[in-house]
């Protein structure tokens, strides 16, 4: 898929400035992929490329409705296959597929072509329109601003795991993924109002971060890393 193919959340995301994204508010790069995919490591490839981009936060969600089909994903979960499935039904779309890259749950694309992600990520910008993150050790404090939106937490690994694959599509194949998503927690609800979430205790292996996301499937509105 082409960059004139991506597909606008437009009713939710309305125009922002471009250009905003940095270390305190990086872009939000999410590939859904399934290791039993043959046409996702190009997409990984690229993700991984990425991922060390201090003004991006790119991480890969192994979705589940391959493991039936040769190969089952060592890292899939239902919860990611259902937030590929909230970002579809958001954007009037009635399929999902792998592998997909959602831009700051804004466009969307195959994004198996660095080009392509890079002009994704400078035309999807979210400007600087959302509200303040104040992150500590073992909270975040949303400032105030136009709600409700959802706050997420996500925990993902930042190695480098290759991954041998021993049947299905890419059966004989070592796949390597990095920022691999093992943790999608819910923390609460933003109604616009000054607010404070508590963060639970991690694994030191894992990474964190928060995103805040307008209604179910909509766009990220702040990120920020822990």
């Amino acid at each position: 898929m082409r960059l004139n193919h991506l597909l606008w959340l437009a009713a939710l995301a309305g125009a922002t400035p471009l250009a905003a994204a940095d270390v305190a508010h990086p872009a939000v790069v999410e590939l859904y992929q399934s290791q039993g995919c043959s046409s996702c490591p190009p997409a990984d490839a690229v993700l991984n490329g990425i991922a060390d981009r201090p003004d991006v936060l790119a991480l890969s969600f192994a979705v589940t409705y391959w493991d039936d089909l040769g190969w089952k994903d060592t890292f899939a979960a239902p919860a990611f296959t259902q937030r590929q499935w909230d970002f579809a039904r958001a954007g009037g779309r009635g399929s999902v597929a792998t592998p997909q890259v959602i831009v700051n749950g804004r466009g969307v694309l195959t994004g198996n072509r660095r080009a392509d992600v890079d002009a994704a990520i400078a035309q999807f910008d979210r400007g600087l329109s959302g509200p303040s993150l104040t992150i500590a050790d073992r909270s975040v404090s949303v400032g105030a601003g136009h709600g409700p939106a959802t706050l997420w937490l996500v925990r993902y690994d930042p190695r480098t795991i290759a991954v041998p694959i021993r049947a299905g599509e890419n059966g004989g194949r070592t796949i390597p993924h990095r920022n691999i998503v093992r943790q999608l927690v819910k923390l609460g609800l933003w109604n616009g109002r000054p607010v404070r979430f508590a963060i639970p205790a991690s694994s030191p292996a894992l990474r964190s971060a928060v995103l805040l996301q307008a209604g179910t499937g909509g766009p990220i509105i702040a990120s920020g890393r822990l």
